[in-house]
């Protein structure tokens, strides 16, 4: 691996950890030659996904746009890095699973919706609010009800 310092090939790996439930690899790496510390990670390299947009262009799966959106929808709340790794994991090995080579985006953002309601509401809403492009309060309504909904189901 080479140093994104010094750009020296020559690092060692000092520590390494599983994250993602074994999904990923994490490396804490030093280099040699100018004793910089970094952090790589490794993922199994899977087929790549086409995701279909709601006006049918198609782009390939980016991860990062997915990690982007729910970061943007777990600010300020109590989920923590390790738990939003374990959400993409999660979400990924959802979509994978299916065993399509294309994908809805519609149907990545129900994956994420199921998913993101079990770790914390106020996220929840965040990402619906985005997702389903709430025009209105009652848009906002409808989300909650539906949480409360399933909070009601779960508990019985």
């Amino acid at each position: 691996m080479r140093c994104s310092q010094c750009y020296k090939v020559d690092t060692k790996v000092i520590e390494s950890r599983d994250v993602a439930e074994g999904e990923s690899i994490r490396r804490r790496r030093l280099c040699t030659n100018c004793h910089y510390r970094f952090t790589t990670y490794e993922r199994v390299e899977r087929p790549q996904l086409v995701i279909i947009k709601n006006n049918s262009n198609r782009e390939l799966y980016n991860r990062d746009k997915l990690v982007a959106g729910l970061m943007r929808a777990c600010e300020k709340t109590s989920i923590t890095s390790v738990q939003l790794d374990k959400l993409v994991a999660d979400i990924e090995h959802d979509l994978y699973s299916i065993g399509e080579q294309e994908l809805s985006s519609s149907k990545i953002g129900d994956i994420t919706m199921e998913h993101i309601a079990d770790i914390d509401e106020v996220a929840y809403v965040r990402f619906a609010s985005v997702y389903k492009r709430f025009k209105n309060i009652a848009g906002f309504e409808k989300e909650l009800s539906n949480i409360k909904n399933r909070d009601k189901n779960k508990m019985s």
